[in-house]
């Protein structure tokens, strides 16, 4: 017999090589009819792989990331199988779940694919999936399963079968499907109910340019046509939040390949939005300690080698600059940190001036691939909300707090509701990507772990996604449409100290080693914009819009009626445009309607006389006829009213 210790605590005894689905069995026969996969003593397998020890058991359901994804890996082999039986002779290099769905790299042989052909592969999807056929995991020795892909022909799985030891190779087969893979897979493929071949894209061989294109099919599925159905309406409003059609549509930023990929110009509006923004972030900065410095967008080679950073993301850079003096090189800044070591090292430290919190506005440089580049979420030059808090280490759990509410502060300020803390941890098994003592991290780490806990906070933990130098706390954020995106990130460092050398003189007069706190509210001001921009829709936030209104006078006899509204407007901090085009008035109300300014001001005859305003919300349509003073009052109590609103959040959390 084998314990098996259940979510809840409780213990339960089987005989030795039942499966979870077995378990679940046990328990519900509805239970057991959702179980996609399960979590053995921390691992996800197979629903249907026997148990044979002692264990910690989670059954996972489409209500569970890994259930989905599990799901989701299940789907890219049908998917396989759909295709290799429509276009016979193709090969497969990989394919993985990803966020929404998954892909799966193909080599058509010459064969082509196109959108037309979508609607054959998914009806081929659902017929394969109908037959409830069973996922077979087979253990095979790696000179076996060598000869069963040599023997097809194969050169994809061959190469991966390269990296694998013996021993660790199972082969997975449904139907008359059967692929490499280590799993773990549904436990038939009568769970997919609904299938949607989303997007075609061409896909180099491991990633190389220098190899073969192949195609890569994305498509998702899901245990209910309905969930199908209201993921493709979720689409459809993704494309009208688009960043990229709203930035152009609103005037905010532009792209020049003149400039170069991934370098994003600001136009005027953008600017202005940007740099509310900052002065935002410099309010809440200063109120907190903060003191501002500005550092270089180069350093030299040296600078990075010391930090770490040429070793780990010298790929990722742009390609140094050479100066006329012999051996002298200089990179485009790709971080901050060690810029504001240096300014740190500048003075002598006493352990009465700690923590110091510098922070910057930064612009930096990261080489990012061709393909890789996406509007303002993936580019080469970005700015970063960047700061480094040098402090003792009795200091660093109350100094990681405080940053903790920081990111809140700005989470409820933009009206980012939902968002799960995610403890990102050094991967115990692959420490020679990360630099450091185990000591130090294990301080690092626990520091992470009881400031989340003592805030409260719902987190999860990823191990492998810290940074080289340090674990990290980092902010996944759903917007308004569901979609989860990675924001603020808050980092514990012992070691970029130790690179350099930093010290303090403590109170025994002897030298001591800071702890540095990197952190970043926002990410990247791009990022953050693009996030922002698709999570309200262009609809910002009265205080940060770039124009809270737009002044409507009928016909020109009233411009300069309206040009007087705006002066007085103005001396209210309130900003905004006279739209004094030659054009009818539906017309000017139906473009600043698209152009999703708050407040539309109509001025005629009646206004003028009695030194009024016909006030439109966008959105809304007519909401009255305003005094100036009343109108003022209007626009700033709705700001006072969103600041007073997050400043109590800010306490509470506090």
């Amino acid at each position: 017999m084998i314990k098996i210790t259940l979510p809840d605590g409780s213990v339960r005894e089987y005989a030795k090589g039942t499966t979870s689905l077995q378990i679940a069995q046990s328990i519900s026969e509805g239970l057991a009819r959702n179980v996609l996969s399960a979590k053995v003593n921390g691992e996800v397998w197979d629903a249907t792989r026997p148990i044979d020890t002692d264990a910690s058991l989670n059954l996972l359901t489409w209500n569970d990331d890994a259930g989905k994804s599990t799901l989701w890996h299940s789907s890219a082999h049908i998917l396989a199988e759909a295709i290799e039986a429509i276009y016979p002779g193709v090969k497969f290099w990989v394919g993985p779940p990803i966020e929404n769905g998954f892909y799966y790299d193909v080599d058509l042989g010459g064969q082509s694919v196109t959108p037309e052909d979508f609607a054959k592969i998914e009806e081929k999807m659902l017929e394969l999936a109908r037959q409830n056929n069973t996922f077979i995991r087979k253990e095979i020795s790696k000179s076996e399963a060598i000869s069963y892909f040599k023997e097809k022909g194969d050169e994809y799985k061959l190469d991966l079968l390269e990296r694998l030891e013996d021993g660790n190779i199972t082969l997975y087969e449904q139907g008359k499907f059967t692929d490499l893979c280590r799993g773990p897979h549904i436990p038939h493929t009568g769970y997919i109910k609904a299938a949607k071949v989303l997007n075609i894209a061409g896909a180099y061989w491991k990633g190389d340019e220098k190899n073969k294109m192949l195609t890569r099919f994305y498509a998702i599925t899901f245990p209910k046509e309905k969930e199908l159905k209201d993921y493709l309406n979720l689409l459809e409003e993704a494309k009208k939040r688009d960043h990229r059609k709203l930035g152009k549509e609103l005037e905010l930023f532009t792209f020049s390949e003149k400039v170069g990929m991934g370098l994003p110009l600001w136009l005027p509006k953008g600017a202005s939005l940007r740099e509310r923004l900052e002065q935002f972030m410099r309010k809440a900065q200063q109120k907190a300690g903060y003191l501002p410095v500005i550092t270089p967008h180069i350093g030299n080679k040296e600078l990075y080698i010391t930090s770490g950073h040429y070793e780990k993301y010298g790929k990722d850079s742009f390609q140094p600059i050479h100066t006329p003096h012999e051996g002298e090189e200089f990179f485009l800044k790709p971080m901050n940190c060690p810029h504001h070591c240096e300014i740190y090292k500048s003075a002598p430290r006493s352990y009465k001036d700690l923590p110091i919190r510098y922070a910057e506005f930064g612009t930096v440089y990261r080489y990012e691939q061709h393909g890789e580049l996406h509007g303002l979420t993936r580019v080469r030059g970005f700015t970063q909300d960047d700061a480094h808090l040098f402090c003792r280490p009795d200091q660093v759990k109350e100094e990681f707090c405080k940053v903790i509410d920081l990111v809140l502060y700005v989470f409820n300020a933009l009206d980012f509701k939902e968002y799960t803390a995610q403890i990102s941890l050094r991967d115990p098994e692959n420490k020679e990507k990360y630099i450091g003592s185990d000591s130090n991290w294990a301080l690092a780490e626990q520091a992470i772990i009881e400031s989340a806990k003592e805030k409260g906070l719902k987190t999860v933990v990823e191990l492998g996604e810290a940074a080289f130098y340090g674990p990290k706390l980092d902010f996944m954020v759903k917007d308004a449409i569901g979609r989860k995106w990675q924001l603020g990130t808050i980092q514990v460092d012992y070691n970029l100290p130790e690179r350099f050398q930093l010290e303090y003189t403590g109170a025994d007069n002897q030298k001591h080693r800071p702890v540095m706190i990197h952190r970043a509210p926002f990410g990247s001001l791009e990022r953050f914009i693009a996030v922002l921009i698709e999570h309200c829709g262009g609809n910002f936030p009265l205080w940060l819009t770039p124009e809270q209104i737009a002044i409507l006078p009928i016909s020109e006899k009233y411009n300069d009626y309206a040009e007087k509204v705006l002066t007085l407007l103005n001396n209210y901090d309130i900003r905004g445009l006279v739209d004094d085009r030659n054009e009818k008035i539906g017309k000017k109300i139906r473009d600043n309607e698209l152009k999703k300014i708050p407040y539309m001001l109509v001025v005629g005859e009646k206004e003028e006389a009695e030194m009024k305003i016909a006030v439109r919300r966008h959105g809304k349509g007519d909401i009255g006829s305003f005094s100036i003073e009343e109108f003022a009052g209007l626009v700033n109590d709705e700001i006072k009213s969103d600041f007073e609103r997050n400043s109590k959040v800010e306490t509470e959390n506090k």
